[in-house]
């Protein structure tokens, strides 16, 4: 392989190889040679016209040929060799004549009714699948094209089918790698918003919010909810952010009123200052009393007026701090409404359960006091028994229903300090400050038995809703995710022992 030299160079050294190594000098053979010596692949061109002149030579006997001439047509026109070889391939087959004395059988063949149904699902899965994969769509055309021949024989569909299905889960597989990595790139960008925006607390709850959104499992029914839920956020904190700004900019407003206020107050001070000791440099001169009444009134008139306008100053100055104070407490207010309208986006939208991001906040919370107060901290994570089985019966609206009824349950049997999280799906997660294993696994048991007796309703029919659960105990070097995972595994064996139970981690 030779980089470095020129086309022209590479030309003739082509020729005196053909010459050295006695080949005929075809195109083919100088292009090969070219090649080679030029460091490329030796990729011949795709003999579209050759092929259509054999195609045009080929004469069916049957309507099985006939199908596979119109299926090498097809190939042809998408330049699949693949396409091209099975056609051939099957036009041959189709050809073979039965021994003698045999009797030629007639091929099974689909239903049509079966066909347009299996011609409609592959077009239904194609979309989804996107348009990168070229070789998807070339099988998928031709599959197409021979179910919607009038007669479509079952040995070359299953042939036909067998190809396909091998390709779309090579696609797929390669559709769910590129949305995990989209998932991941969205993940990072709604993180560095959140960092460049360290500042502005009450947007902490949408990107939270973003966050959850985004992890999966990917629902539509989930996407939704929470695009309600931080519209409606954005919307209360658009209205609450608004008028903060306009009480801040009537605080910069009232505080330039009293700088000037103040600043009058020490012209007012300083000219009377300046009457005074004019008048007393007067008195000093003053030989009778007559000439000493103008200088006195005019003493007393200044007194009086300072003290009128000292009495107007700290009267105007109390009702500005009053409204200072007011605007004050109703910027503390709109404060705590941004604060309240991002804690919304913590939540999970359908249980009002923590989501996993305010789980997060929560476990390194009660990690913290815990390893500071030197105090127990047990956590639970409870699955609710054959919940795909509920959903599977009676719709998803159902299932929905007993994820709120049981949320409901366990919210009214935790201790106020206790804390409800939705994990994902059909599982949920239980912080127990000050509590021990034992007291934790009493605590769920106790839970179970009150969510027998709250019976959940789905339209007239009566469900009992069971789970089962996994308790452990924070030890003092271990973190949140590992005590949930060992949670998580105990869970695992009370559901293989029956189901219904709960078991330490």
């Amino acid at each position: 392989m030779n980089d470095q030299k020129q086309p022209s160079d590479i030309a003739r050294e082509a020729l005196r190889r053909l010459a050295t190594s006695h080949l005929q000098p075809t195109p083919a053979n100088y292009q090969a040679c070219y090649n080679e010596i030029a460091g490329v692949p030796n990729t011949l061109p795709f003999p579209e016209g050759p092929l259509r002149q054999l195609s045009t030579q080929l004469v069916p006997r049957n309507e099985r040929q006939q199908q596979s001439l119109d299926l090498l047509g097809s190939a042809i026109g998408r330049r699949s060799w693949q396409c091209v070889s099975e056609a051939l391939n099957a036009f041959a087959q189709a050809g073979v004549v039965p021994p003698s004395g045999e009797q030629a059988t007639q091929p099974p063949s689909l239903p049509a009714e079966f066909a347009g149904k299996l011609a409609r699902l592959v077009e239904g899965v194609l979309p989804a699948l996107g348009d990168d994969n070229s070789r998807v769509a070339e099988m998928a055309g031709g599959l197409l094209l021979l179910l919607k021949q009038p007669t479509v024989e079952l040995t070359l569909v299953q042939e036909l089918l067998a190809s396909l299905a091998y390709q779309v889960c090579a696609a797929a597989e390669e559709q769910v790698e590129i949305k995990g990595a989209l998932l991941k790139l969205l993940h990072m960008i709604i993180e560095n918003i959140g960092e460049l925006s360290v500042d502005d607390s009450w947007l902490k709850g949408q990107i939270d919010g973003l966050l959850a959104a985004v992890a999966p499992p990917l629902t539509l029914r989930h996407l939704d909810e929470m695009e309600r839920r931080l519209r409606d956020v954005m919307e209360r904190q658009g209205r609450a952010k608004s008028r903060s700004v306009e009480a801040q900019a009537e605080m910069r407003h009232m505080l330039a009123e009293f700088i000037e206020r103040l600043a009058t107050m020490n012209r007012s001070s300083s000219e009377f200052e300046g009457r005074i000791e004019e008048s007393a440099r007067q008195i000093e001169k003053v030989s009778s009393v007559d000439d000493l009444r103008p200088l006195l009134d005019d003493v007393i008139n200044a007194t009086h007026a300072m003290a009128e306008e000292t009495a107007l100053s700290r009267e105007q100055l109390k009702t500005l701090q009053d409204k200072v104070l007011i605007t004050e407490s109703e910027l503390m207010q709109l404060h705590q409404e941004l604060d309240n309208a991002s804690a919304l986006a913590r939540h999970d939208p359908l249980t009002d359960a923590l989501n996993r991001k305010g789980l997060d906040e929560a476990l390194a919370r009660e990690v913290s006091c815990m390893r500071r107060k030197d105090l127990p901290l047990s956590i639970s994570l409870l699955d609710i028994d054959n919940f795909k089985k509920l959903n599977d019966r009676l719709g998803h609206d159902a299932g929905d229903g007993a994820l709120i009824h049981l949320a409901d349950v366990t919210r009214s049997n935790l201790r106020p300090s206790d804390t409800l999280a939705r994990y994902g799906g059909e599982e949920f997660v239980v912080l127990m400050p000050d509590t021990t294993l034992e007291q934790g696994i009493e605590a769920m048991t106790r839970l179970q038995r009150e969510l027998t007796k709250a019976i959940y309703l789905s339209g007239n029919e009566k469900i009992l809703i069971t789970f089962s659960a996994g308790v452990a105990q924070l030890k003092p070097e271990e973190s949140g995710t590992d005590a949930i995972r060992r949670a998580d595994q105990a869970m695992y064996l009370a559901k293989r022992a029956g189901k219904n139970r709960v078991m330490g981690g």
